[in-house]
């Protein structure tokens, strides 16, 4: 994080304790903070002011969080992390799939949101560059020559292994939903074949982690989809 140009961080949350504790955190951390205590206040802040980050809380007095978030999607890729006490699977993918980065599920750590938080502004900024080359512990992908390698040596994919990695790559630290992945790589009739994407992740690990039976690169989000660790070659 830049010291002259620090994060504006947005909180979403009508429970001012919560605020407080996100509030000294963030800051502490380096952070700008705004608050709101309602939805359609949030909802005007980020209209008015440029934020880095949205938190938000899902149980709003005047309107769900869904609903604020699917607002904001309508004109704005700002990254947004969903705070919540649902955890049940069905409501994270539908919190991804409504274009949330990440969710944290109450109660949490700061240590956790924060370390979440950053891998959502790192991410956001490799899109905005338009990073071409990724480095993930010890694979690097290569968007440009469509080249994956591991310890510099160039791994044999199928166009399959390879869509599959380059959707996770370019939404590394982000979980990517079962549905999306086989949706964009399989098409919308395969949407439910959960069972052939377990089997086709087992094989793709094979080929990119140094032990596929204690994956460090691609990691499984049980019951809602997969994560790519986040790229080391980001600075924080």
């Amino acid at each position: 994080m830049s010291a002259q140009h620090p994060p504006v961080v947005l909180v979403i949350d009508d429970e001012a304790q919560i605020r407080r504790f996100l509030r000294a955190g963030l800051e502490l951390d380096g952070y700008t903070v705004h608050e709101a205590e309602s939805g359609q206040t949030g909802l005007r802040i980020a209209t008015m002011r440029s934020i880095d980050l949205v938190i938000l809380d899902l149980a709003m007095p005047d309107m769900d969080g869904s609903d604020v978030l699917e607002r904001l999607r309508s004109w704005s890729n700002v990254p947004v992390i969903v705070l919540s006490v649902r955890s049940s699977e069905d409501e994270k993918v539908r919190l991804l799939e409504l274009g949330a980065d990440d969710y944290v599920v109450k109660p949490f750590g700061m240590a956790e949101l924060l370390a979440r938080a950053k891998a959502a502004l790192r991410r956001h900024r490799r899109g905005e560059s338009g990073e071409s080359v990724i480095t993930i512990e010890h694979l690097t992908i290569d968007f440009a020559a469509r080249r994956v390698t591991a310890n510099g040596k160039r791994l044999s994919l199928t166009p399959k292994e390879y869509r599959v990695l380059q959707i996770l790559a370019q939404h590394a630290g982000k979980v990517v939903t079962h549905q999306r992945l086989l949706s964009e790589v399989w098409g919308q009739w395969h949407v439910h074949d959960t069972h052939y994407l377990r089997i086709f992740v087992r094989k793709l690990r094979q080929k990119i982690e140094t032990d596929a039976t204690k994956p460090r690169i691609l990691l499984t989000e049980l019951g809602v989809g997969y994560r790519l660790a986040v790229p080391m070659d980001v600075a924080p």
